[in-house]
């Protein structure tokens, strides 16, 4: 039985590879440990999730990778996940990716590399799209790089500034939001070298330098970050590799420590989990170890709220496996798993 002081979280997965959809579980603050609780299949392939705390309750969002796109809304004031109306066409194809600010949900569209702004009512409930950012640009890769391919959307620690990580650009977009007139604008756009295929980024707790993680090239950019200007500029670039590339890999998630010593990169392929130790500074990145991640395709990569814990959502094995990472070394020590079939994200509340 989960400890009583559990916390919530919901895992995503692909119904069309014989996911559940949205699993609820029980996290045990203590060792990690995920008790599935109940399960809702009300939306298609929801592969990933955000939370927003409203006057009347918590609500939960996942996008429907499809196509055409679509995100839905759900009460979870209860055991199970409420759906809050029909999921809301997002004007894009194959969202992979959401966020939540100033009173509206973004959605990243890879098919249709683009992102879109949908406002939220106050009682969380979802409005059609108010506008859509489309990204143009394409990069060297024959069949990944044809069009623009937005991965990630999200806004940066101060809450200024929405960040678009585009992998079929090589290039991460800034842009200021419109809460007014829920409207996007393009403000800059940083370039990556070509063939990155940048696709997801994560900020250092100081809010002063980002690391963006290739999946077609499997590095880590260094970058500085000056929210005051909106500039997000490369400093440098860690091969995940160093020895060389052991045949196909795709990189995935990164995630920093809640201390800025360490970042965590799940690679697909290899199956495994690429520690980094980072300076003083954030601003240097050097590989010290790798772990497997306890299954097959780690889609994404999670640390629970008190930063204990480290969840890698394995989407080929089917589970969500769970990692002890306290400890100055930052090495990740697995200790235990829940099975999820087609597993794709996972968000703690």
């Amino acid at each position: 039985m989960a400890d009583k002081g559990a916390r919530r979280a919901f895992i995503g997965s692909f119904t069309s590879a014989g996911g559940r959809g949205i699993v609820a579980a029980e996290a045990d603050p203590h060792t990690g440990a995920l008790t599935a609780t109940s399960t809702v299949d009300a939306v298609s392939d929801p592969s990933y999730l955000a939370v927003r705390h409203t006057r009347t309750g918590p609500v939960l969002y996942a996008v429907s990778e499809t196509a055409p796109g679509a995100v839905a809304a759900f009460d979870i004031a209860g055991p199970r996940p409420r759906p809050l109306g029909a999921p809301v066409p997002v004007c894009g194809d194959d969202p992979t990716h959401l966020t939540i600010t100033h009173g509206h949900l973004l959605t990243a569209n890879y098919g249709g590399g683009s992102i879109s702004v949908l406002p939220l009512a106050a009682d969380g409930t979802l409005r059609p799209p108010s506008s859509v950012l489309r990204h143009e640009g394409t990069g060297p890769h024959p069949e990944r790089q044809r069009d623009a391919h937005a991965h990630q959307v999200l806004a940066d620690p101060t809450g200024r500034w929405v960040l678009s990580v585009d992998l079929g650009t090589d290039s991460v977009r800034i842009c200021s939001l419109d809460a007014a007139a829920g409207r996007l604008t393009l403000h800059g756009e940083t370039s990556l070298p070509p063939g990155t295929g940048p696709r997801h980024l994560a900020f250092h707790p100081s809010g002063r330098h980002a690391y963006v993680l290739g999946e077609l090239r499997p590095t880590v950019t260094v970058c500085r970050w000056d929210a005051a200007a909106g500039t997000l500029d490369p400093t440098g670039e860690t091969p995940l590799f160093p020895d060389g590339v052991p045949g196909l890999v795709s990189p995935s998630a990164p995630v920093v420590s809640r201390d800025g010593r360490h970042l965590w990169a799940a690679v697909r392929g290899p199956d495994i989990i690429v520690v980094l130790r980072l300076d003083g500074t954030g601003e240097e990145a050097v590989v010290v170890a790798s772990v497997s991640c306890g299954g097959r395709w780690p889609r994404d990569l999670v640390l629970d709220p008190a930063g204990t814990h480290l969840f890698a959502a394995n989407e080929r094995s089917g589970d969500v496996t769970w990692f002890d990472v306290e400890g100055p070394a930052g090495i990740p020590h697995r200790a235990g798993s829940l099975p999820v079939p087609a597993a794709s994200n996972i968000i703690f509340v």
